[in-house]
């Protein structure tokens, strides 16, 4: 066991000597690492220093940028959809004007397919009456004949028929049965 009483001894044991060459070298390499190695570490720290706060400061600016173009684009794409609901709008507003015009166009042209319409039955009427009167004076003119059993002039004859025509009933009026024959046998 004096072993480790010797090694105790050893490192309390206080030595001038050992003591002044530690501090001497301790001296030697500090200026050493201070000369050589202790600029370029500071060196290299403070470019890293630098190359850290250019990089949050770029991340920043990013940053900025980014919500700027955030906001653009959000203004953006509220102006589309307003543009959008107002063309829709617009739209509509274009379908119900364009239905609206085909609506009166259509009553319109129907209101002219009646009257003319209208119109082209009064003619037909017309005519038919026309027809019928020409066809009871000629009837008229026969019968007057025949009953009379004489022959007048054609004048005569287109007096007598226009005569009776005058007095044969018009469309929608009733007509007496009972005075027709009386007539044709005056």
């Amino acid at each position: 066991m004096v072993l480790p009483y010797v090694l105790a001894s050893n490192f309390t044991e206080v030595r001038p000597g050992l003591i002044f060459w530690t501090i001497v070298t301790f001296l030697i390499v500090f200026f050493v690492l201070r000369a050589k190695a202790w600029g370029p570490i500071l060196g290299v720290v403070a470019e890293r220093e630098k190359q850290i706060s250019a990089s949050i400061e770029a991340a920043k600016r990013e940053r900025a940028e980014a919500e700027r173009l955030l906001a653009e684009q959000k203004t953006a794409v509220a102006e589309a959809r307003r543009e959008a609901a107002e063309s829709l709008r617009r739209n509509q507003a274009e379908m119900e004007r364009f239905r609206e015009e085909l609506m009166a166009k259509s009553r319109k042209e129907a209101e002219e397919l009646k009257l003319s319409a209208r119109r082209e039955i009064d003619d037909q009427k017309s005519k038919a009456i026309a027809e019928v009167r020409a066809m009871a004076v000629d009837l008229a003119m026969e019968v007057a004949g025949k009953l009379l059993n004489e022959r007048m002039d054609d004048t005569k004859h287109r007096a007598l028929a226009e005569q009776f025509a005058a007095g044969l009933p018009v469309a929608g009026q009733a007509h007496n049965t009972a005075a027709l024959p009386a007539q044709k046998r005056a």
